[in-house]
């Protein structure tokens, strides 16, 4: 039943007997009563409420010094020597604190503390398409650290989330614009260092005070399902790169060679041309020299010239025929075949044989003998036929 129904006794849920809204200034002057009675203070329920505000004022006092104290201790921070902290007044940047104890207020300033030494990494990978329209899989890792701890925390509301869509940008640029055989083998380093200094040019375009380290590119593959034909692929360049090198090793064997034989002809050439020009100014020089002689003595100059010829022929023939003068008979003297023996019983010697054959100065000596007597016989010849004439 109601309390305000009838029957319901007149029962007032405030404590009420009047049936009317509870008394404010009833409920604070027990509150205060209470508060009195804990503290310390005088219970009496008197009117004066400026009694009642004094009574307070000692643990008001005491609230304000702990939320004073713990204000305080909040305050307090510690920067490591990693570490840079960046501090904040109302919102806008104050100052960058280094490595110790710092106090800054709180609630009116914000301390951002990051660590600016530490090598960070984000590994990526991903399918990608190459410049001659193939698909490759490579994993890179940038290695990465805060070089500008106020761009870091200021700039930038997730620097790191930048680093990670500029790095998989700058990736699949650089490998869209080189062709499959670069990423998989040799240019794999110059991948890495493209990938690097474009990553860094857009992480300053933003402003993230990230400072890229190195990019380390691990193994390049093809997908799983093409891994056969890119093998088969990469040998046959493999084949044709040594195909090349052979070839250029032949060349470089070869060429050389050739050109040396083409120098020495030339070379060669060159001799025998100043070989025929110098002989042909000597005689020439020589036939000036003989025309002068020759005009002051023909007849001396000319038996000169003819016995000159005669030696000269003589010298290179292998058979001497002797005339004698008045004479009806020619000597044949065989040289070739006296200086055939010659060398054959000499060979001879060297075996065992030795002092069985002519030398050749036995044979300059028989030519010379056999000239004395040629000329013996033709002035006893000459006598002779002088003699019968005066007869």
């Amino acid at each position: 039943m109601a309390w305000n129904e009838p029957g319901g006794g007149g029962k007032d849920p405030w404590g009420g007997g009047n049936g009317g809204p509870p008394d404010l200034d009833e409920a604070w002057k027990k509150f205060r009563d209470r508060l009195n009675g804990l503290f310390g203070g005088s219970g009496g329920g008197g009117d004066n409420q400026g009694g009642g505000l004094g009574s307070a004022l000692p643990l008001i006092g005491i609230v304000l010094l702990v939320a004073a104290a713990i204000y305080f201790v909040l305050g307090f921070y510690m920067v490591d020597a990693r570490e840079r902290a960046v501090v904040l007044r109302f919102g806008a940047f104050q100052e960058i604190k280094d490595q110790g104890l710092h106090w800054n207020a709180p609630l009116i300033t914000t301390v951002f503390v990051e660590n600016v030494t530490q090598e960070r990494q984000y590994p990526t990978q991903g399918l990608m398409l190459t410049q001659d329209e193939s698909i490759v899989e490579l994993p890179i890792t940038v290695q990465y650290n805060v070089n500008d701890v106020k761009a870091y925390v200021l700039n930038v509301k997730a620097p790191e989330n930048s680093l990670r869509q500029a790095a998989d940008s700058a990736l699949r640029h650089v490998v869209g614009s080189s062709e499959i055989d670069q990423v998989l083998s040799g240019g794999r380093q110059e991948i890495a260092r493209e990938v690097q200094e474009r990553l860094q040019n857009y992480l300053d375009s933003y402003g993230t005070g990230i400072a890229v380290r190195e990019v380390n590119i691990q193994e390049a593959r093809p997908p799983e399902e093409v891994r056969g034909a890119f093998d088969d692929v990469i040998k046959a360049k493999e084949d044709e790169e040594r195909l090349k090198n052979e070839a250029q090793a032949y060349a470089n064997s070869v060429i050389p060679e050739a050109r040396g034989q083409a120098q020495r002809r030339i070379e060669e050439a060159e001799a025998y041309r100043s070989r025929v020009v110098a002989e042909a100014e000597g005689e020439s020089k020589r036939f000036e020299l003989l025309m002068a002689e020759f005009e002051k003595s023909p007849e001396v100059t000319r038996r000169r010239l003819y016995i000159d010829a005669v030696e000269q022929v003589l010298s290179k023939a292998s058979k001497v025929m002797v005339d004698v003068e008045g004479g009806n008979n020619m000597m044949y003297l065989p040289l070739d075949r006296l200086q055939r023996n010659t060398s054959g019983d000499n060979t001879g010697g060297q075996t065992g044989n030795a002092g069985s054959g002519m030398t050749p100065e036995m044979l300059r000596e028989v030519t010379e003998q056999v000239g004395r007597e040629l000329n013996r016989r033709s002035v006893t010849t000459s006598r002779n036929t002088g003699r019968g004439d005066l007869r």
